[in-house]
């Protein structure tokens, strides 16, 4: 990023970004210096990304003119905590409307290739067309700029995510990777395949604990584009730390939303693992395809629980002090760790738990570590699982693929497999897919073709409106547990407004740690920017530049085809009112039906002039 700016919002033209177009058919690379065009083009991420795809006309995701886009936010590679984030974009396989067209999606994730890339030289990267054969991407820093070159990766093909990562390790010094696992590489019968992202944890231990960017099938992408892997090579170069930047990491790690997210051992709540407490209090855990029923079976998967059976160690990404992750080893005779099992998440904790009938931990983590190392989204893997079991619940006399039911494990580790190798397309081309073949939709569990994350629909009507898939996009997750709210004023002003804000963490390159409760529209973000890039950005700018974002996001879904009662949740939440969950209901037909209108009437005048045919 070179800028001869103070001011971006005032002139972001002056603020140029260094972009590498690599087209995969010809092998021909073309690197630039690119003028912005908006504050959005300035941060970075999807707001960036999204203004690229606006510019194609894209029927069918895996297709030429659809391009894979991968870059960093303006805070990546910076000595802010948890500036480490990667984000990949392109028209999604699985996220699609009912007339059969793509919905643009982003994918983002950990670890340090972010930073290694743009060290390099980048903060961006665009790849055009296919490759005719496997291929993979070095991307270097040379004293004439960044360089990008292509590699067969034949040696690569049929290797899981890590397996792919401790390959290239030993050929590249002082890089970070990103890879996808043999679902990508079956990418006509697996949707929703993952980008890995290399961590330093698992280049040292030879650990698989790699972080991903899962959502919206961004690695079957790459797998239709015959791009096995990404390479990015540099010193590393971080800033000194200044002052300013001193007392924003030590506000995140001991304030804020994050405070929440520390080690149990700090005061804090242990991770997202903690959701499986607050949201059990309610008896909203997602249970048996988000059935919840009223008892005590998500207990079994508390943290208390686990820690008698197994070793749970506390680690952190590189360079940060949140130190969210519980990374699940075996507990040896001695009482001392063992080998590394899964990192339990909330969301694949339950997904690949308890919402299908799993309620031991050791299980949970085989299917966790197949999905990892596979290269699979763990949520839309675990919810079209879901789906599957219910449905065969249903239909006891004629059930689907293996027969599998609710906690069967031998026969859902079956699926899992068969879906990974890209043998099971019932599985691997998700829930919306499946239930249209079966004929019975209202009980799949996805929105707008995303499935949805281990939050029950009934606490969320927002999920209609997320851009990028659930918890990710709209930050309503927690409005009716976590704040009571249930009125339809909230409601609205949070979807409309506040709730839409956590979008700006994925154009930043901030993980939403930073500042889960807030957004990127704080003090803590400008003094950031100033310190470290001498920028000045007030608050109200990031806030209409975050908006802004949304709202082409939104556009492009209504330009590819969503029509506006593919806002909404799974029809069984209505159809069949789960009396299990204790909260006020915010999602009958009528509150349903008033909110909509009432979202579109603020949202609908705003969407004029975001694209460029509009």
């Amino acid at each position: 990023m070179k800028s001869r700016t103070s001011d971006p919002a005032a002139e972001p033209s002056s603020v140029l970004y260094t972009r590498c177009t690599v087209n995969l058919k010809s092998g021909t690379i073309h690197r630039e210096d690119v003028p912005c065009r908006n504050l959005e083009d300035v941060l970075g991420g999807f707001g960036r990304s999204f203004q690229i795809l606006a510019e194609r006309n894209i029927s069918q995701a895996y297709c030429e003119e659809n391009p894979l886009i991968v870059n960093t936010g303006l805070l990546t590679g910076s000595s802010a905590m948890t500036g480490l984030r990667t984000y990949f974009s392109g028209y999604s396989p699985i996220k699609a409307s009912k007339k059969g067209l793509p919905g643009a999606m982003w994918s983002t994730g950990s670890g340090n290739f972010g930073a290694k890339l743009k060290w390099a030289g980048l903060d961006e990267l665009i790849f055009e067309g296919r490759s005719a054969t496997p291929v993979y991407a070095v991307i270097r820093e040379t004293p004439d700029g960044a360089q990008v070159e292509l590699k067969p990766a034949d040696h690569l093909l049929g290797l899981s995510t890590h397996n792919k990562m401790m390959v290239l390790q030993k050929e590249y010094a002082n890089a970070h990777f990103a890879t996808i696992g043999q679902a990508g590489e079956q990418w006509e019968n697996v949707y929703f395949g993952a980008v890995g992202l290399s961590t330093d944890n698992q280049l040292k231990s030879g650990e698989d604990k790699m972080r991903f960017a899962g959502r919206g099938g961004m690695g079957s992408l790459m797998g239709y584009k015959n791009l096995l892997a990404l390479v990015a090579q540099s010193p590393d170069k971080i800033k000194p730390l200044s002052p300013e930047i001193r007392d924003v990491n030590i506000n995140v790690v001991k304030g804020g939303g994050a405070a929440r997210l520390q080690p149990i051992s700090r005061g804090g709540g242990g991770g997202t693992w903690a959701a499986y407490d607050v949201l059990q209090a309610f008896h909203a855990v997602p249970v048996n395809n988000f059935r919840p029923q009223g008892n005590d079976l998500p207990e079994q998967l508390f943290r208390e629980r686990v820690e008698k059976q197994f070793i749970i160690k506390s680690e952190a990404c590189y360079r940060c002090g949140i130190t969210c992750h519980n990374n699940i080893h075996e507990k040896k005779e001695d009482g001392s760790a063992g080998a590394f099992l899964a990192k339990f998440d909330y969301e694949p904790l339950n997904l690949l738990g308890t919402n299908i009938g799993i309620h031991d931990a050791g299980q949970a983590a085989r299917l966790i570590h197949l999905s990892d190392n596979y290269g699979m989204d763990s949520i839309s893997l675990g919810v079209t699982v879901s789906y599957l079991l219910s449905y065969n619940e249903r239909h006891p006399e004629k059930p689907l693929l293996n027969g599998a039911t609710f906690g069967d494990f031998a026969k859902i580790e079956e699926l899992v497999i068969q879906a990974g190798e890209g043998k099971l397309p019932e599985i691997g081309r998700g829930s919306k897919r499946l239930s249209e073949s079966t004929g019975e939709t209202s009980y799949a569990y996805h929105v707008k073709g995303l499935e949805l994350p281990a939050y029950q629909p009934e606490t969320n009507p927002g999920y209609a409106w997320a851009i990028a898939g659930g918890h990710m996009s709209m930050a309503t997750y927690g409005m009716l547990t976590r704040e009571g709210k249930s009125d339809m004023e909230s409601w609205v002003e949070g979807i409309t407004q506040t709730k839409l804000q956590i979008v700006g963490f994925d154009m930043i390159g901030l993980c939403k740690f930073f500042d889960i409760t807030k957004g990127i529209c704080t003090q803590m973000v400008v003094d950031c920017l100033k310190s470290e890039l001498n920028l000045d950005v007030t608050t109200e700018a990031l806030a209409a530049a975050v908006r802004r974002a949304f709202l082409r996001g939104l556009a492009l879904e209504l330009r590819q085809g969503y029509e506006k009662e593919e806002y909404t949740l799974p029809a069984e939440v209505w159809e069949r009112p789960n009396t299990n969950i204790k909260l006020p209901n915010i999602t009958s037909p009528e509150f349903i039906a008033e909110l909509q209108q009432r979202v579109w009437e603020i949202f609908e005048p705003q969407l004029a002039r975001l694209l460029p045919d509009s």
